[in-house]
């Protein structure tokens, strides 16, 4: 609990059996009340290497995919009681100390929704990205920029933050269960007024990191750019009708 609001930290997995007990020993307990890990069907062991880690784990059904995944772990941290979400990767590539600076943020009531930016700060964190992937986050970045009239050092990490409140406010279960899902929603929550921060947070690229395929790469791409222009048409169409949300 941070500021008497209680915490969830939700983890959606795939294949996370060698880097989720790293990834749990990291998050800090000290303001985190509940710790859940939702498994979209892996085929190793990462459902029972959780349960065996004293955390909640559930497993899916079926394989839902990254944004049904996510969908069902943002809904389990509300089930849960919890009043701020920090989705978190269990693959140990976002630093999971940094979920207190997120929860804290959102804590104070001045900002809705948080994202951990990789690309801010440190130049070797900048560096330990691919190039393949660094040159398109910054293109798609600058396009989103424009687009949601928002300033952001990246829009594209899995590292993210939400409020109770913008989670029953936002239709999170309508939106896309692909890659997309992560922007969609930022864009749906932009669009009901509520307020974007961010921190920013070094990464690691590892062997057992979780990583998009080139060719996923490129739909997301292709997606970010089609939903930023939509949403550039509808902040034209509604500039004078805009939600803006009441400051805490």
């Amino acid at each position: 609990m941070i500021l008497g609001k209680k915490v969830a930290v939700v983890m959606p997995a795939y294949f996370a059996e060698k880097t989720v007990e790293k990834t749990v020993a990291a998050i800090p307990r000290e303001i985190v009340d509940f710790i859940i890990l939702v498994d979209d069907c892996s085929k190793d062991n990462t459902l029972e290497k959780a349960k065996s880690l004293g955390i909640q784990a559930y497993r899916n059904e079926t394989n839902k995919n990254y944004g049904g995944n996510v969908k069902n772990c943002l809904q389990y941290g509300l089930d849960a009681g919890a009043d701020i979400v920090i989705q978190l990767h269990p693959d140990f590539q976002y630093p999971p100390q940094i979920v207190a600076p997120m929860a804290a943020i959102l804590a104070t009531g001045h900002y809705d929704f948080c994202l951990g930016s990789r690309l801010g700060g440190r130049k070797d964190t900048r560096e330990s990205m691919p190039f393949w992937r660094l040159l398109p986050n910054r293109f798609l970045t600058k396009v989103m920029d424009v687009c949601l009239a928002t300033k952001h050092i990246e829009y594209h990490t899995g590292f993210r933050g939400y409020t109770r409140e913008l989670l029953e406010a936002v239709p999170f279960h309508d939106l896309s269960n692909h890659f997309i899902f992560d922007n969609e929603m930022f864009i749906a929550a932009l669009e009901r007024g509520f307020r974007p921060s961010e921190v920013s947070c070094p990464t690691v690229y590892e062997e057992d990191s979780s990583s998009i395929s080139f060719q996923k790469a490129m739909r997301y791409g292709s997606e970010c750019v089609k939903i930023s222009l939509a949403h550039l048409m509808w902040r034209l169409k509604n500039k004078e009708a805009a939600p803006v949300k009441a400051s805490a």
